[in-house]
């Protein structure tokens, strides 16, 4: 017998504005819309739940805006939820928030729900940085959301950041660390901005009107580091930071190679060597659905090696490291590395060191290029 699919991701595309930096699968929504999308989304549990047994150890709502979502409707989805799924293992039940779409009838409604951990995208406390990231919340907005979040009796939250924001200076990111720690969360997760193609940043940047600044960069990531553990946090993987106990267990689970489903539009979804993503448009999404027709826009079978290199590869990222015995396929690989102090070996594991953090995408391509 098969053992059950414990974690299960859900990709709502909508949001209330379009970031110019994102490059998600994402739209704004309609009322009408999203209520065919949150039928079709059922419908696709409904066609997994007959080929896979469903009982998840964490779910996450990302996107998109899942909280962009209105009440009623995520009543509905989630009740539908409920009706398909076994629930009696869950652990984890995280949903990603925007701050201008939480109001307190919402933040209770989420809570009723069964919404154990909300992820709010803050990214920064500066108003003109929120400006330059076209978010649609402001400092005040976020703060207040956060103290309307507490109030409903949510005691596992994260608050996400961004630095290397264009204009940005090391005394505004010091800043928002601070003022995050003075809020009191049990996680934060801070990501250095990308410029992906087809984007407006990505345009920008090329037009020359952005610039991208290495060692600035390097330096914001140290200081990261030093203001969140000297704080209380965990660094436990490269750009996530909890309290003891809270770490992310769903992203955890990713990175150390569990399967998954992911449902709706640009999913993607792993089990085993295989590996798909559903098709990149709602409306097609909504549509092969309501036609019993396959959802992948893209499928394939990993190699046996291939899929060892992207769990060591994010593996490598957490605190805990690799065991010395798994990474014996790359060993000649990695030699270089040990060499030029990325990585050292300590009791039967290998990690990255503070330098080695630095470089961690240099130090993954040793797996994902082999």
């Amino acid at each position: 017998m098969t053992e059950p699919i414990r974690h299960l991701y859900f990709h709502i595309p909508f949001c209330p504005k379009l970031c110019p930096y994102c490059s998600f699968h994402v739209e704004v929504g309609s009322k009408y819309k999203n209520r065919a999308f949150l039928d079709a989304l059922l419908h696709e549990v409904d066609a997994a739940g007959r080929r896979w047994e469903l009982k998840p150890r964490t779910i996450y709502f990302g996107g998109g805006t899942p909280s962009a979502l209105t009440t009623e409707q995520l009543s509905y989805l989630f009740e539908g939820l409920r009706a398909r799924l076994d629930l009696s293992d869950l652990e984890e039940w995280d949903l990603e928030a925007n701050p201008a779409t939480i109001r307190p009838e919402k933040a209770r409604c989420l809570r009723a729900l069964g919404i154990t951990r909300l992820s709010l995208g803050v990214q920064s406390w500066d108003d003109t940085l929120l400006a330059t990231l076209g978010r649609t919340h402001s400092a005040a907005d976020a703060e207040r959301t956060f103290g309307i979040l507490r109030e409903a009796g949510f005691g596992n939250l994260n608050i996400d950041l961004m630095f290397a924001v264009p204009g940005q200076s090391d005394a505004q990111w010091l800043a928002t660390l601070e003022k995050t720690i003075a809020l009191g969360p049990e996680h934060i997760s801070t990501y250095c901005l990308t410029y992906e193609e087809d984007t407006e940043y990505f345009r920008r940047l090329g037009a020359g009107e952005f610039i991208q600044d290495e060692e600035s960069d390097a330096v914001r990531f140290e200081q990261t580091i030093a203001t969140l553990t000297g704080a209380g946090f965990a660094h436990y993987e490269i750009s996530n930071y909890a309290r003891p106990g809270r770490e992310s267990r769903h992203n955890f689970a990713y990175w150390t190679g569990a399967d998954y489903l992911g449902f709706g539009p640009s999913a993607f979804s792993t089990i085993g060597l295989e590996r798909w993503e559903n098709v990149r448009d709602t409306a097609a999404y909504i549509q092969r659905v309501s036609a019993a027709e396959s959802t992948a826009g893209f499928s394939e079978t990993l190699a046996p090696i291939t899929r060892a290199g992207e769990i060591a590869a994010f593996g490598m990222r957490t605190a805990a490291g690799l065991s010395s015995e798994s990474l014996a396929p790359w060993r000649s690989e990695l030699a270089p590395h040990f060499e030029h102090g990325l990585v050292f070996e300590d009791h039967g594991q290998v990690r990255l060191t503070p330098r080695g953090k630095l470089l961690a995408d240099s130090v993954a391509e040793v797996f994902v290029n082999a």
